[in-house]
């Protein structure tokens, strides 16, 4: 084997209450793509980030070329040829292309502005043509897609002369076609000598695009897989730890007759056909549909983010008018949105003020919060949903992703909810998770709640619906008893067939 590109030996981090990372090791080899994985809080992007020069290890050492290097901020990790894109993009959206590229690196020299424009423009054609962004250079940023605005990020880091470039949940907000670009682009950088570490929960997108998976659970290696060995069911035994055995867990219970809710000639654009909508007690439906087909637009007019312009709705055949969220959770309709930490969380709040907020006015005792209550119905949550976390008084964002999706969930749990809005329950949650949440909504629905569970992952679809709605360009397309979904189904009905 070739001497290594970049080596860590030995990396130990801790934060207040957690040890973050535990003698860690990690080896990527020139023109490799390496795809680190492992359950939420396993460790992955505390690594990326000591590697990236965000964080700087408690104990190590980092190899480059087989020397010894020391990273204590970005700018050195950029000058070593390592750069870290991470998965919240970190782009100037009031500038153009070229302005991204050269961001803080522009030309010195003193002349007009437009010829400076017109430099770092001509520099950036190049570096564009390589990655196939078919944009021109003076294209505000904020006009490109997700997909195209990813592609600047890794016009930047090559325009920086990269050896490494870390990709952390790149494809988190990408259509497929995207993601096929992405993976074209990633394999001429392979072919360039550039090595690309890959951090993923998609485990469909690394037996695709990896070369080798190094697998970190609870901080320390679980385990390597050479390309041979990659499958999702050795990269979920070494995640978890044990075989999962039944991804998706339902028992299947008998729905209610009755309807929880009804919407009928439903819409929040004026002019568009009504969408008729029923859920029942004991029922999880599937709400499935390409990117742009309304489904997230129904769930905002269903919690009253989005007013309905037509149609009525009603709760357990009471009529409701839902002009604000209150009327909705109200009368028993929650919302777990699809962005949980701009619509779901308060960041900056502890997981006990998170976990109480919706309830206060029922934790109160003669006019103020009783501080015993709010902290019992915290730990109720934190442990009725195992929430891992060192205390109910840790900030929400330092929390990994799948237990701040627990918190969104118990927070609206501590109030009964009648019906349930899922909107991409498991986005950017790892197996382990994934799993735990899909336990709770089986139980919760064998409890008698009504979900309503929109996702773009057909698997978790077919997996977890006993029937499956399915939009299309605002309207309801079709909908598919259990025994009729299948993935041809949904797509047929997804695409307007």
């Amino acid at each position: 084997m070739t001497e290594s590109l970049l080596q860590a030996r030995g990396i130990f981090k801790s934060f207040p209450g957690v040890q973050a990372l535990a003698d860690v090791e990690l080896t990527l080899q020139p023109g490799e793509v390496l795809a680190v994985v492992g359950e939420n809080g396993a460790g992955k992007s505390t690594l990326m980030k000591i590697l990236g020069g965000v964080y700087t290890a408690d104990a190590g050492t980092i190899l480059l070329d087989g020397q010894p290097v020391e990273i204590s901020d970005v700018d050195e990790a950029q000058q070593l040829g390592i750069v870290l894109i991470h998965q919240e993009l970190n782009l100037a959206e009031n500038l153009d292309v070229a302005g991204n590229i050269f961001l803080g690196r522009e030309p010195t020299w003193g002349g007009p502005v437009r010829l400076l424009r017109r430099s770092i423009r001509a520099d950036a054609e190049p570096i564009m043509r390589r990655l196939g962004l078919d944009c021109s250079p003076s294209t505000l940023v904020a006009d490109l897609s997700i997909g195209r605005q990813q592609l600047v990020e890794i016009a930047r880091a090559l325009s920086l002369k990269s050896r490494v470039i870390i990709m952390d949940e790149p494809t988190s907000s990408l259509t497929q076609r995207e993601t096929d670009r992405l993976y074209r682009v990633i394999r001429d950088l392979k072919q360039d000598g550039i090595s690309i570490v890959y951090i993923s929960h998609r485990l469909k997108e690394v037996e695709v695009i990896a070369d080798r998976v190094t697998v970190l659970r609870d901080g320390r290696n679980a385990g390597e897989l050479a390309k041979n060995e990659i499958n999702h069911a050795a990269m979920v035994r070494l995640m978890v730890g044990r075989e999962l055995k039944q991804f998706f867990q339902r028992s299947r219970t008998t729905p209610a007759s009755k309807p929880v809710l009804e919407m009928r000639g439903v819409h929040w654009e004026a002019g568009k056909p009504g969408v008729d909508l029923t859920l029942r007690a004991g029922e999880i439906v599937g709400l499935a549909g390409l990117i742009g087909a309304g489904r997230t637009e129904l769930a905002e007019t269903l919690f009253g983010i989005r007013p309905a312009v037509v149609g009525k709705i009603t709760v357990e055949a009471q009529p409701l008018t839902v002009r604000s969220p209150a009327d909705a959770i109200n009368a028993g309709v929650y919302l777990v949105p699809e962005d949980r930490r701009s619509q779901g969380l308060v960041l900056a709040e502890s997981v006990r003020n998170n976990l109480s907020l919706p309830s206060l006015s029922r934790l109160q005792t003669a006019g103020l919060v009783s501080a015993g209550r709010e902290r019992a119905l915290a730990e109720r949550m934190v442990n009725r949903l195992n929430i891992r976390t060192p205390s109910i008084r840790q900030i929400a964002s330092l929390l990994s992703g799948g237990n701040q999706q627990k918190v969104v969930l118990g927070k609206w749990l501590g109030r009964n909810p009648r019906v349930l809005i899922l909107d991409e329950p498991t986005r950017g949650v790892d197996v382990g998770a994934k799993t735990e949440i899909y336990a709770l909504m089986d139980e919760l629905a064998a409890q008698g709640l009504a979900i309503l569970m929109i996702s773009s992952d057909l698997e978790e679809i077919l997996g977890m619906s006993d029937r499956v709605l399915v939009m299309h360009e605002g309207t309801l397309a079709g909908e598919l008893a259990r025994d009729e979904v299948s993935e041809e189904a949904i797509m047929k009905l997804a695409t307007g067939g």
